[in-house]
């Protein structure tokens, strides 16, 4: 069956989709040692020989995993300044070559996916395919109603109006004066929960990710992994069509 060269690369788990379509404009990409500057080129996966950069890209077993991050490491393979990444915690656990999808700040916790897939891991943290991420959030102070609205409509942030979100109180304290929220994101801006929460003057105490679309951060504990099961495998595979 054919199929686009930029799909085949990021099926392959080389790069993301929108990347594979760079790196063909940018004519680092070859199909039986011609060099391909175009996108829309169709290719045989069976028959055709692929190359980026001068190396065969063949298709990767597709892998996916759910991590629990931590607080106190970085959601990446690599840091120049010699944080702690999630590559120390799938080092003995992965024997395949697995990248983050999307990213949780170094002072936030919980579900974490990682994958080979590229096309998946641009699907989920695009926008556009609305993919709804769910956090527990614990903050210094109760929010009023008034401001829970205001919030779940959108707020300004330097990048623009956020989108529509879900914001409601799971548990508050009023001696203490902290509460738990549920607050669902369709987008992923930088440090974007904290942000907005501060528009509010409300200081996030802890924040952890508890789900993905179907996918749940469930049982895991701190640092652990866990491949997801076919149900969750046959999900990501629908939000390709």
């Amino acid at each position: 069956m054919m199929e686009r060269l930029q799909k085949f690369i990021a099926k392959a788990g080389v790069t993301s989709r929108r990347k594979a379509e760079k790196l063909i404009l940018e004519g680092r990409v070859k199909v039986n040692g011609e060099v391909i500057r175009t996108l829309g080129v169709k290719i045989d996966p069976e028959k055709d020989i692929v190359e980026i950069d001068n190396k065969i890209v063949k298709p990767d077993k597709k892998i996916y995993i759910a991590l629990y991050k931590p607080v106190g490491y970085i959601s990446s393979l690599y840091d120049p300044f010699g944080r702690r990444t999630i590559k120390d915690l799938l080092r003995d656990k992965v024997p395949f070559r697995v990248y983050p999808v999307g990213r949780l700040d170094f002072d936030s916790e919980g579900l974490l996916l990682c994958t080979n897939d590229g096309e998946i891991a641009n699907v989920l943290i695009h926008p556009r395919y609305k993919i709804p991420k769910v956090y527990e959030v614990l903050i210094d102070g109760i929010p009023k109603e008034e401001e829970l609205k205001k919030l779940r409509e959108g707020v300004i942030l330097e990048e623009g109006r956020t989108l529509p979100a879900g914001f409601e109180i799971i548990w508050e304290n009023r001696r203490k004066n902290i509460s738990l929220l549920k607050i669902t994101l369709y987008q992923g801006w930088k440090r974007q929960i904290r942000r907005m929460l501060a528009l509010f003057n409300y200081k996030v105490l802890n924040l952890k990710r508890v789900q993905i679309g179907k996918i749940k951060l469930g049982d895991l504990k701190p640092g652990e992994i866990r491949f997801l099961r076919d149900d969750e495998i046959r999900w990501l595979e629908s939000l390709k069509a």
